[in-house]
């Protein structure tokens, strides 16, 4: 193989600390744990220098030695790029939140930050040799993993809700995805996935039971870390229902200061959620490590429909760790911060995006945002594909 820089040494398990080859295909560890790719940081660190990055373009592939693909030939792109962070001085200014901003994932290719982890996720899928995957999803990450599997000729099985966004039942059956409408919410997708997986031998692309969705999820904090000068804001809110994201960024901080591109400081990560949905506020409230099924969900804010996250431990591990917190907000804020937003500042994000806004809002009302902080909200992505919320 064609070597790419790739610093990839082993799986682990972040649960029991079984590893696994990382060459082979691998889903959940034997304890039911999520699988995560590890790097040999010293290795990385010898040739992923601040000096370096700027002269390897602006692709994701340029973070290379902390990326898990092996062979040049294997990567698959639609042309992803940094994605910009945009100053919010009116929307700021009303809510006491005087150096807020966001980051537009709604920039990359297929509207969303599902990109990322579809860029990463296919490639490696495609070098260990898989022909065909199913996922279930509530829309932007069929839509980003159809695409980038068209591109790769990988065959898509896409299972999802039928109350998803029409547009991103298009956007799978318009690159060749074969998508099938479920009654019910995500996990019920996911049982469908499941049963596909058992009896058809597909590759399962399901949150997390796969390693490398991840990855390319992680590539947002590296992002964050650069454009802040190789530091941090003090606070980052994301949209939260798989919580791959905020997993993934908590990741790549920790893999920058492994490699010595990042000190000690840390942002205090909040998880935000839609007040009818909100099972990681709830763990995250009763300190608990796990979250339970939340029942009945619903939310206009569809992508963070998630009852249950198979990640839920590590997503809370990393609030914790950063001494950060969950938060929920309600439809009605969340529709009217998209509306307020649009109309002050000329951004119209998605009801996901919008709703981190709300959350700094009320985060500043009550004191645990302080003055002067520099507080980034995530935008997952284009509010073009959300035309009726």
């Amino acid at each position: 193989m064609a070597a790419t820089g790739s610093a990839l040494d082993h799986l682990s398990c972040p649960k029991c600390s079984a590893r696994a080859d990382a060459d082979v295909v691998h889903h959940l560890c034997g304890c039911g744990s999520p699988l995560l790719a590890r790097y040999d940081l010293e290795l990385a660190a010898a040739t992923l220098r601040h000096g370096d990055l700027g002269a390897r373009g602006d692709g994701l592939w340029r973070w290379r030695e902390l990326l898990p693909v092996r062979d040049d030939a294997h990567h698959v792109s639609l042309g992803e790029r940094s994605t910009p962070i945009v100053p919010l001085q009116r929307i700021g200014e009303l809510c006491g939140l005087h150096r807020l901003a966001f980051k537009d994932e709604g920039m990359l290719p297929t509207g969303s930050f599902k990109a990322r982890g579809a860029a990463i996720g296919v490639s490696r899928a495609k070098e260990l040799g898989v022909l065909a995957f199913a996922m279930p999803t509530n829309g932007n990450a069929g839509g980003a993993w159809s695409a980038y599997g068209r591109r790769a000729g990988l065959e898509a099985h896409i299972a999802m809700p039928k109350a998803a966004p029409i547009i991103h039942r298009m956007e799978c059956e318009c690159t060749g995805a074969r998508v099938t409408l479920v009654d019910g919410v995500i996990s019920d997708a996911g049982k469908v996935v499941a049963g596909w997986v058992r009896e058809q031998g597909l590759y399962d692309a399901s949150t997390l039971k796969e390693p490398y969705r991840i990855e390319g999820k992680k590539t947002l904090g590296f992002e964050i870390v650069e454009q802040y000068g190789w530091d941090v804001p003090d606070v980052v809110l994301y949209p939260t229902g798989g919580g791959v994201g905020l997993i993934g960024i908590d990741k790549g901080l920790e893999e920058l200061r492994g490699v010595g591109l990042l000190g000690e400081r840390r942002p205090r990560l909040v998880a935000v959620q839609a007040s009818g949905c909100a099972p990681i506020v709830r763990a995250w409230s009763a300190r608990a490590r796990e979250s339970e099924f939340w029942e009945h969900s619903v939310t206009a804010a569809f992508g963070i429909n998630v009852p249950k996250a198979i990640g839920d431990f590590l997503v809370l591990d990393a609030i914790y760790a950063s001494d950060g917190c969950a938060v929920g907000v309600d439809d009605s804020a969340i529709l009217e911060m998209r509306a307020r937003v649009a109309a002050e500042e000329g951004v119209l994000l998605c009801p996901e995006g919008a709703a981190t806004i709300a959350a700094a809002a009320l985060l500043r009302s009550n004191g645990w945002i302080r003055d002067g902080e520099r507080v980034l909200a995530i935008n997952t992505g284009s509010g073009l594909k959300y035309p009726f919320s």
